[in-house]
């Protein structure tokens, strides 16, 4: 069992935590904004009261936090993680951030005796709460595997993808996925909602089919319910858009859907839906169709 110190305890970044704890981890538990720590301590968990205090003992650090500004504010400076980590320390960022500042992390990192890995996850917060994340990995092979006690308490598929950034390149490629499938099923939903069918009936079929897909079965709830609480903020998937499109257009790859779907969710965003569930993409099909969105 390794000592953790884990900083972000957001929506996804708490469940981790505890999942960790409960695996019997000690894990010390640091986030921007107090009060964040409650689930962590019942589980198990200490609350640390600042970066340096999370760090300086741990033989693992992770990092679950929203964009790449957060992660060098956190790796960064005086009161920084590469200012307080041991040397050999094993810093796990399992944000979703651009490859580069993966990349640029793990070079300043080693510069410090730390090792990094980039390790972005998928699932939500079902699948954090539930300790069933997909996680895709970018670093030394040997680094991986010594991180692998750590990534099985909060997941169960776990890929090593490559060097520094390539975790998160399958992380942009998993985003532009699950944008275009949110979008799709959407326009489904009020194409069948129109056509007078019973949504949930034909759900349920489709879900059983090749148009079936985790999206569908993680969302159909919430899409029958025009339940939004956030599981995955659009704004959030919006940043990630952002990250991919730069991506695709760094290396010449061309995403005519996917810029769709990026400018789709811009919009949701720009109309103030940013802090509703992706699923709330349907909102937007909605006013597109000619009639206000359902709450």
């Amino acid at each position: 069992m390794s000592t953790i110190g884990f900083l972000g305890l957001g929506i996804m970044g708490s469940p981790m935590a505890v999942n960790l704890a409960k695996a019997g981890h000690a894990v010390l538990g640091w986030n921007r904004s107090p009060g964040k720590a409650d689930a962590l301590v019942a589980a198990g968990g200490r609350e640390a009261s600042s970066i340096a205090e999370a760090v300086r003992d741990a033989d693992v650090v992770v990092t679950m936090v929203p964009a790449s500004p957060q992660v060098e504010a956190l790796a960064y400076g005086p009161d920084g993680i590469l200012a307080h980590a041991r040397p050999g320390t094993l810093l796990i960022d399992m944000s979703s951030i651009t490859p580069q500042t993966s990349v640029d992390l793990a070079k300043r990192a080693a510069e410090h005796g730390v090792r990094v890995l980039d390790a972005p996850v998928s699932g939500g917060e079902a699948g954090a709460v539930e300790g069933v994340l997909s996680i895709m990995v970018g670093g030394e092979r040997a680094d991986f595997e010594a991180a692998r006690p750590v990534l099985e308490a909060v997941g169960t598929t776990l890929v090593h993808c490559g060097p520094h950034g390539s975790g998160q390149t399958v992380k942009a490629a998993n985003q532009l996925i699950v944008a275009v499938n949110l979008q799709a099923v959407a326009e489904a939903v009020v194409f069948l909602e129109k056509s007078g069918v019973d949504l949930a009936a034909a759900l349920d079929v489709l879900g059983g089919g090749l148009a079936g897909s985790a999206v569908l079965a993680r969302k159909k709830d919430n899409l029958l319910q025009r339940a939004y609480a956030p599981g995955f903020k659009l704004e959030l998937h919006h940043k990630d858009m952002g990250i991919v499109t730069d991506a695709a257009r760094t290396v010449g790859a061309p995403l005519p859907v996917g810029a769709l779907a990026a400018q789709l969710i811009a919009s949701a965003v720009a109309r103030g839906d940013g802090a509703l569930d992706h699923s709330a993409l349907l909102r937007g099909v909605e006013l597109l169709s000619g009639r206000a969105p359902r709450q």
